[in-house]
């Protein structure tokens, strides 16, 4: 614990680049939330900008009331 899952649309990035992505994630949680790096776990899940909707209404809009950062956005 803790675990970070990222959903966004297709961005193409390389492995490289998501290793980045992880690891500056990774320092803001050890940071943040004083926990290990071997504790923290990153996922990237790639969402088409056509399924975004049931992200929305699974995850998002049932947690607005609760989200610590809200989107600047509404479906």
């Amino acid at each position: 614990m803790p675990h970070v899952d990222i959903k966004c649309f297709p961005r193409s990035l390389t492995n490289e680049q998501k290793t980045a992505l992880a690891a500056d994630i990774t320092e803001v949680i050890i940071r943040h939330l004083q926990s290990k790096d071997s504790s923290v776990s990153v996922a990237l899940n790639e969402i088409e900008p056509d399924a975004w909707q049931g992200v929305w209404d699974a995850e998002i809009a049932p947690q607005m009331d609760t989200l610590i950062k809200k989107p600047g956005y509404s479906m």
